[in-house]
């Protein structure tokens, strides 16, 4: 049995993250962990509904056994014992994000050993965690390019704080490469979607009318804006919500940028924030998001590693990029741009 490896669960950024990545590396490798302190510096420290999710499905995955999966536990160890196939089927129990608890069980399903089926019900759009649109628009297609062979479905929209959303991954084993995503090309147009969920569509229609007018004047390729603006009812609502998206879909990447309403926030500030963090990435150059950054490391992990080119690294990524590591069979080289504008990171792997 490989070595027990013990992992500080409030260093760095001390979030949920290192957990999440420490279970999907630990079913796709084979090696156990034990993490202590766990989200140590939060103010509800320990596992929360969201994480608790995690432990479950990866314990399905990989056949694991666990000790110290009990909400607000700072302290959890792991032993997987197998790597997946099969269906299988998680419910966070709350509106905690779905798709953080696919980027949990991503690498273990990037390893699987047979086509697989997993279903997971809980929160598809919150403001904590990556909308559905960005799973899907986003991170997808590099993983594409990576080599996975699976898709993500939704089912059913959940927002905060109702939750009740639902999304199913189905996939096969596939051989990965490595992922390279150096420029973004050519802006190829503009978006806008503004989903409302049981709730008026005016709002949405207020939203979009900030999307175009904070867009239009900035970007000639985005002259065809006006006809890709898009008010999306959500079907058979289980909670209010409303979350609005700005897509810039480029020649090598599309990205996606979400804000989502509150209470007592006007629809036009929700969407010029939305605008904001667009017209701030159009701006960098760069073809990786610092979210997106964050989320193609650990398959980049799995696979045969590779080079990308993002903004400057957040403490989150870093963080990340340190768990990782500690799995062994990785490397990474992070280089800053003249300026501190931008970053390339490099991941080799080793042994």
């Amino acid at each position: 049995m490989d070595t027990l490896l013990h992992i500080d669960g409030s260093q760095g950024e001390g979030g949920g993250q290192m957990l999440r990545t420490a279970l999907g590396l630990s079913v796709a490798t084979g090696r156990p962990f034990e993490m202590t302190r766990i989200r140590a510096g939060r103010a509800k420290p320990g596992l929360l509904r969201q994480h608790l999710a995690s432990v479950r499905l990866l314990s399905a995955l990989g056949n694991a056994e666990v000790s110290g999966a009990e909400l607000g536990s700072t302290a959890l160890r792991f032993t997987p014992r197998a790597r997946p196939a099969g269906e299988y089927t998680v419910a966070v129990g709350s509106a905690g994000s779905a798709l953080l608890v696919f980027q949990a069980a991503l690498p273990a399903l990037l390893r699987a050993e047979g086509p697989f089926r997993v279903v997971i019900e809980g929160g598809t759009h919150n403001s904590a965690a990556p909308p559905f649109e960005h799973t899907a628009l986003t991170l997808l297609p590099a993983l594409r390019r990576l080599g996975a062979s699976l898709t993500v479905t939704l089912e059913r929209h959940g927002f905060y704080p109702a939750g009740g959303g639902r999304i199913v991954i189905e996939g096969a084993p596939a051989p990965l490469g490595s992922l390279e995503l150096m420029e973004r090309g050519a802006l190829q147009r503009l978006e806008g979607q503004a989903l409302v969920s049981g709730l008026s569509t005016k709002i949405g229609k207020r939203e979009l009318g900030v999307v175009r007018e904070r867009l239009l004047g900035r970007f000639p390729e985005g002259a065809n804006l006006r006809e890709l603006l898009q008010v999306v009812e959500v079907p058979k609502p289980v909670g209010p919500g409303n979350a609005i998206s700005v897509i810039a879909r480029c020649e090598h990447v599309t990205e996606v940028f979400t804000t989502f309403g509150e209470r007592g926030t006007a629809a036009e500030t929700v969407a010029s924030e939305a605008a904001d963090m667009a017209l701030a990435w159009l701006d960098t150059g760069t073809p990786v998001g610092d979210h997106t950054a964050d989320q193609l490391l650990v398959p980049m992990a799995v696979g045969g590693g590779g080079v990308f080119r993002t903004t400057p690294l957040s403490l989150h990524t870093r963080t990340n990029m340190d768990v990782i590591a500690r799995f062994d069979g990785v490397r990474f080289d992070v280089q800053e741009d003249a300026g501190g504008f931008g970053t390339r990171v490099t991941m080799r792997r080793v042994g």
